[in-house]
């Protein structure tokens, strides 16, 4: 009957320390008996003379006495890398340490090394508070490709660790710290005007010489684009006119802009841009409708701003071109001052 007592004794001695608020790190049991106890919020258990403690933790390993520390999960690691130049997220593969099939992780990342603490949710958000659900098994956070993590500051370095969990008693301390660092949102323009893909200074001028009736000019030089940029929704090249149009002051007349086939008999004049060409190194770089036609079809270049290249992912070495396109007809006035003012702007989707 001593024995039996003793039991319950200790039974409530393991109940009365649990709470919402904190958790035991270590305990012993005396010879007098051993086993689990739980209720709907936690569990802990033991063996009839188990020595106490906490675990010996050193630069590079972690040792803890007795069945709780025997029954642990293997420690994960986590390696963090910035594989697209990322300026609001990050990449990450959790090393399993030989964990089962089964066996759940969940993810920290700090800006400031942890004096302040977020956690990696199970959408690849962050967030102050770490739930179940947020613990992921290995094929969830990517499997050996890894997953990205987003809504990261940019130009900041962020450290990573991971623990893992695989049924009760198993949970283990977090793992070693990895670092990767976002970099700073980019965006690159340039400009350039030439028969060939030149490098050339402005200021830039194109000239068309004589437009004759129901002759389709083209443009002896090339507008030359390059575009590189880090957004995670690409960016574009925009045009616009200051006139609508070849203008004339001299004679109080303009040659609008139109989109359409100028070799076709329902345009009598015209004037526009054709896209030529597009290229990238990385990302998808394009020539945007109605300005990718071909032969004499063109897009206008009016008084509002139009998209005539486009990229909807980050782009690297974006390189495109474009040449200009004019026909009069033989009751457009006679002058030598029809011109127009072109900008070209770039824009990027952060």
């Amino acid at each position: 009957m001593k024995n039996y007592r003793n039991y319950w004794w200790l039974f409530l001695f393991f109940v009365l320390p649990a709470s919402t608020n904190y958790k035991l790190e270590g305990f012993s049991l005396g010879s007098a008996g051993g086993g689990q106890v739980g209720s709907s919020n936690y569990s802990i258990n033991g063996v009839a003379g188990e020595v106490g403690g906490n675990p010996i933790v050193g630069s590079s390993y972690g040792i803890g006495p007795g069945l709780v520390f025997a029954e642990l999960a293997n420690v994960p690691k986590i390696t963090v890398d910035n594989p697209g130049n990322y300026y609001n997220k990050l990449h990450f593969v959790v090393d399993t340490q030989g964990n089962p099939g089964d066996a759940l992780y969940a993810i920290a990342i700090s800006s400031d090394n942890f004096v302040t603490t977020q956690y990696i949710k199970s959408d690849g958000t962050i967030g102050s508070s770490l739930a179940f659900t947020d613990y992921q098994n290995y094929n969830a956070w990517g499997g050996s490709t890894g997953s990205v993590v987003s809504g990261l500051l940019g130009s900041t370095t962020y450290s990573f660790k991971a623990k893992a969990w695989q049924g009760k008693y198993s949970e283990t301390n977090w793992g070693p710290v990895a670092t990767g660092a976002t970099v700073a949102p980019t965006l690159t323009f340039e400009i350039d005007v030439s028969a060939t893909d030149t490098h050339t200074l402005p200021p830039y001028a194109i000239s068309l010489g004589d437009l004759y009736p129901s002759n389709v000019v083209n443009s002896p030089v090339y507008v030359w684009v390059s575009l590189d940029t880090n957004a995670a929704s690409g960016g574009g090249v925009f045009i616009y006119g200051q006139n609508g149009g070849l203008k004339s002051v001299t004679a109080g007349y303009t040659i609008a802009t139109v989109n359409g086939d100028l070799s076709s008999g329902g345009i009598a004049e015209g004037y526009g841009v054709q896209g030529v060409g597009a290229t990238q190194t990385a990302g998808q770089f394009l020539i945007l409708s109605p300005y990718n036609g071909s032969g004499n079809v063109i897009g206008s270049v009016n008084t509002l701003v139009n998209q005539i290249f486009t990229a909807t992912t980050p782009v690297t070495s974006g390189r495109a071109h474009f040449l200009v396109k004019a026909k009069s007809s033989t009751s457009t006035p006679e002058a030598s001052d029809y011109s127009e003012s072109m900008t070209v702007i770039a824009s990027a989707n952060f």
